[in-house]
């Protein structure tokens, strides 16, 4: 009996041993366990041999560990995401490194911003201002596609006669202005890009308001035997604008205050009912406001003092086909270039958008998406301007994947149409043909599919920033010399370098 008791609290004991760090929290703590799950305090007593602390060689290797596994901070494997010291460094090394260049430009050239000549880039008289009244005429065009839709909605012209006036409507949106840019001497090219720009919009609106106005056409037709003449045919009193945002059915949308509403709100693609903001937040327009007023003076002040000289000085380079100094020229060009494309994009696509967005009470505001963040061409070209991807994904690619075109061809053709519009905005108002900006444009092609093909992570974001950085001074370059080639003859003389 003796025995088998000894050999069972014996065993008992071992159950209730603790190993590992529970029980070196319980030596340093003083304590003990009982049977009972209770911890009461440990009666002090005198060190032995046998209760003496163990030296590190005797102790077990996670009592005394200080390492584990783990990767850099810098590794991608890390998943530290936190690089806003790297950040803040970034932005002060190109604050110090922009300020000389700023200083060094004002030793040399002096203060060159001059806000008269900023106006002789809209005018070239005071008294004539041809870019403004074609842009008035535009109403022409706009009242053409509104009375072809009311038209087409009671039946008076057949689908095929509107097709051919929306062909001939459309089709005059691009020649007629183009056709006044060209001949008419007092244009200037700002002046030209503007009521060219403005032209383009229109078109692009006009070609949407025409085919989703064509699909409730359809839509009716299909349901013109379910649906009772109340509501197929609502009063066209109601529209986009009115008091309560009252929602309105074909062909109640064709009134004027609801066609002159799309034309002026951020978007190119027409809907019957657009989402509303609630109110109009007149703080946040007035910080809008003063965003898109300071940008513009920042903007313009940089290009006379910065962009002009460069450029004139680029001309003697690619006049004696010196390519070390074209390359150089090349690279300088490249950094206020970028800055003020990045200028342009915030004070375009996030003041201008958001102060009209909200002034109209415009519901959507994604101009924009993160393509700082791409990793691939087309990625960038999706979500840089959302407005156009919009149209380009709703009227343009998925129409032509209905008719069986397959994906790749379909993409090459939205890269061709914006490559037509990007050189229709730039030599019609240059009043030369060089298709510099069709090719760059096309150029996209092969570059998306290199980077695509090869690059991953933060490669192919890196080429995509270069692509940025480098692809548009060279378009800038090539426009501005073969400009001063044919204006001014001589395409050596600009400001010593």
């Amino acid at each position: 009996m003796g025995d088998r008791s000894e050999k069972g609290s014996g065993k008992h004991r071992r159950r209730t041993t603790i190993s590992g760090d529970a029980a070196a929290h319980a030596k340093r703590s003083g304590a003990t366990e009982t049977l009972s799950g209770q911890v009461k305090e440990k009666e002090p007593r005198h060190e032995t041999s046998a209760s003496k602390p163990k030296s590190h060689s005797d102790a077990g290797d996670d009592t005394f560990s200080c390492h584990k596994l783990q990767e850099s901070l810098l590794s991608s494997d890390s998943g530290y995401s936190n690089y806003r010291g790297i950040l803040n460094w970034c932005v002060v090394m190109l604050v110090l490194s922009n300020a000389r260049l700023v200083l060094e430009n004002l030793i040399k050239y002096g203060i060159l911003v001059d806000p008269i000549q900023i106006i002789s880039l809209f005018l070239k008289d005071p008294y004539s201002w041809p870019a403004l009244c074609l842009i008035i005429v535009s109403n022409v065009f706009i009242m053409a596609a509104l009375y072809t839709e009311r038209k087409l909605s009671v039946g008076s012209v057949s689908e095929s006669t509107g097709t051919f006036l929306y062909s001939i409507n459309l089709a005059a949106l691009l020649f007629f202005p183009a056709v006044t840019v060209l001949r008419v001497t007092s244009m200037t090219p700002v002046g030209g890009v503007v009521a060219l720009g403005v032209f383009t919009v229109l078109f692009l609106k006009l070609y949407s308001y025409r085919d989703v106005n064509k699909w409730c056409r359809e839509t009716r037709h299909a349901k013109a035997r379910t649906l009772s003449r109340s509501h197929s045919c609502p009063s066209v009193h109601k529209a986009n604008g009115t008091t309560g945002y009252t929602p309105v059915t074909y062909p109640g949308n064709l009134t004027h205050r609801d066609i002159y509403y799309f034309v002026f709100v951020p978007t190119l693609c027409y809907e019957l009912n657009f989402p509303r903001s609630p109110r109009i937040r007149k703080r946040f327009l007035l910080r809008r406001l003063l965003e898109m007023l300071f940008l513009m003076q920042l903007m313009v002040g940089l290009i006379q003092q910065w962009m002009v000289p460069t450029i004139q000085n680029s001309m003697k380079p690619f006049q004696d086909m010196d390519f070390t100094r074209i390359v150089e020229r090349l690279l300088k060009l490249a950094v206020p270039n970028h800055f003020i494309w990045l200028l342009f994009f915030y004070w375009y696509f996030h003041s201008s958008m958001n102060f009209i967005a909200e002034l109209m009470q415009f519901g959507d505001r994604e101009f924009y998406r993160d393509w700082w963040n791409s990793e691939t061409i087309p990625y960038f070209w999706s979500n840089w301007n959302i407005p156009v991807h919009k149209w380009c994904l709703r009227h343009f690619y998925k129409p032509m994947l209905v008719r069986g075109i397959n994906k790749l061809p379909a993409q090459i053709a939205v890269f061709f149409l914006s490559a037509f519009f990007h050189e229709y905005l730039v030599s019609v108002p240059l009043k030369m043909f060089r298709l510099w900006a069709f090719l760059g444009m096309m150029s996209q092609i092969p570059l998306a599919y290199f980077v695509g093909r090869f690059l991953r992570g933060n490669y192919g974001n890196a080429a995509v920033w270069m692509s940025l950085i480098i692809g548009q001074p060279i378009a800038v370059l090539m426009y501005v010399h073969d400009y001063y080639v044919l204006h001014y003859g001589n395409a050596s003389e600009g400001v010593p370098a």
